[in-house]
């Protein structure tokens, strides 16, 4: 991290201080968008069924120190936050989240289709007691009721699938590969999520208002798969069980270790690839005279001759000498050998969860990614075990006596649990 002096970096704080996340969360979109928003500044409180949300029954899993399972889903999206356990199907329950929401700036939900409301928790609920709040909801298809999907429960496969990216992708007669890059749909969704509560803020700021987020899984995925439609406007169609030709080179080839992945798509940067390999005659190669001949003859002379001189190299030293003659590539890591990258260590890409439960490989989960100049970053805090904060949040918020709050534990309307950790 670079900053202006050497030494450490001057203290200005976070860019999301005092900023207050109320987060009806469960698995992963507003789980991950709220582990950002808490990884800026944001005070993050989840808010949990007294079972815990759906993402900790998810395998793998580990046990937490409270003795309950702990799912890998949990894990990667739990740091930084505080947990409440509250029973919301109870009317006392609601009421205390409905209380909460009154000294928070931003509500998070992605409870499913229609269920905030269903249980009396929606943006309209809330922002009669809270006019500011900024309310973010992230739902397959969007919770305006315009969409003929409105209804249907959604995980990120559903989304990825609709956007068009696994027909575009999948190979002639082979079936689409699913969650090829894990949830995307989830990510890219919270991602959104992130950027709409940073521009309601932006324009509470000016405004004095806040308002609803409505995020669509499928939206989401229509930007970022932006490929196949704009491509099928275009002309650039295949027929079913055929491979779409397209005018560049974007494949991968074996080196002496693995594969690595090749990219050539400027009309410059195919002479480098010939020079390269030893082939300076394929630049004036009439089969190589457009784009679309690179495609046409990657699979009987482009691929063999690039394999044959990776053949000795490994697949790092392969994509760094392609890198350094101005050729894209890089090699496709295997999980272990990107946990040891060099890259990985430097930007402190991976975070370790120690194990309670005797296991001594700690957990590995993504690091933040949002690196800023002036603001150091600071260690995730462990992810909380159910209910540790309720009792906290709840004297502290709402003012109430440590009786009160042991007789909504006694009726089984929060959960209350001590402390994970030290």
């Amino acid at each position: 991290m670079q900053h202006d002096n050497a030494g450490s970096p001057p203290s200005f704080g976070r860019p999301l201080d005092g900023i207050r996340v109320l987060a009806l969360e469960q698995v992963m979109a507003v789980p991950f968008a709220t582990q950002l928003l808490a990884r800026l500044g944001a005070d993050v409180v989840k808010v949990e069924p007294l079972t815990g949300e759906s993402g900790r029954a998810s395998q793998p899993a580990m046990i937490d120190a409270a003795g309950q399972p702990a799912g890998a889903t949990f894990l990667r999206y739990g740091g930084s936050k505080r947990a409440v356990a509250v029973d919301y199907r109870d009317e006392r329950g609601r009421d205390l989240i409905l209380r909460l929401a009154e000294s928070f700036d931003v509500v998070a939900e992605n409870l499913g289709p229609g269920r905030a409301d269903k249980f009396g928790l929606g943006y309209e609920a809330m922002s009669a007691r809270n006019p500011k709040l900024i309310y973010l909801s992230v739902t397959g298809f969007g919770s305006r009721g315009d969409s003929p999907y409105a209804s249907w429960p959604a995980y990120a496969a559903v989304a990825e699938a609709m956007s068009g990216i696994y027909e575009y992708a999948r190979r002639p007669h082979q079936p689409p590969v699913i969650n090829p890059v894990g949830g995307l749909g989830d990510i890219g969704s919270g991602m959104f999520g992130v950027i709409g509560v940073l521009a309601a803020l932006r324009h509470r700021d000016r405004t004095g208002l806040g308002q609803h987020i409505d995020i669509a899984m499928l939206d989401s995925m229509i930007a970022i798969a932006d490929v196949p439609v704009n491509y099928w406007s275009m002309g650039m169609r295949a027929e079913p069980d055929t491979e779409l030709r397209v005018p560049y080179i974007l494949n991968s080839f074996r080196a002496s270790d693995g594969w690595c992945v090749v990219q050539v798509i400027r009309d410059h940067q195919f002479p480098r690839l010939a020079r390269l390999l030893g082939h300076p005659e394929w630049e004036s190669d009439e089969r190589f005279a457009t784009r679309w001949g690179w495609y046409d003859h990657w699979s009987d002379t482009i691929r063999p001759a690039l394999e044959a001189w990776a053949a000795d190299r490994t697949m790092l030293a392969a994509a760094s000498e392609l890198a350094a003659a101005g050729v894209t590539a890089a090699p496709c890591l295997t999980a272990e050998q990107l946990v040891a990258d060099p890259h990985v260590t430097a930007r402190r890409m991976l975070v370790e969860i120690p194990r309670p439960d005797g296991v001594e490989q700690p957990v590995l989960v993504p690091g933040n990614p949002v690196k800023l100049s002036r603001v150091p970053e600071q260690p995730d805090s462990l992810p909380p075990t159910v209910g540790q904060h309720t009792a906290e949040v709840l004297a502290s918020d709402l003012g109430l006596t440590a009786p009160e709050i042991e007789s909504l534990r006694a009726a089984g309307v929060i959960g209350v649990a001590g402390p994970a950790r030290p």
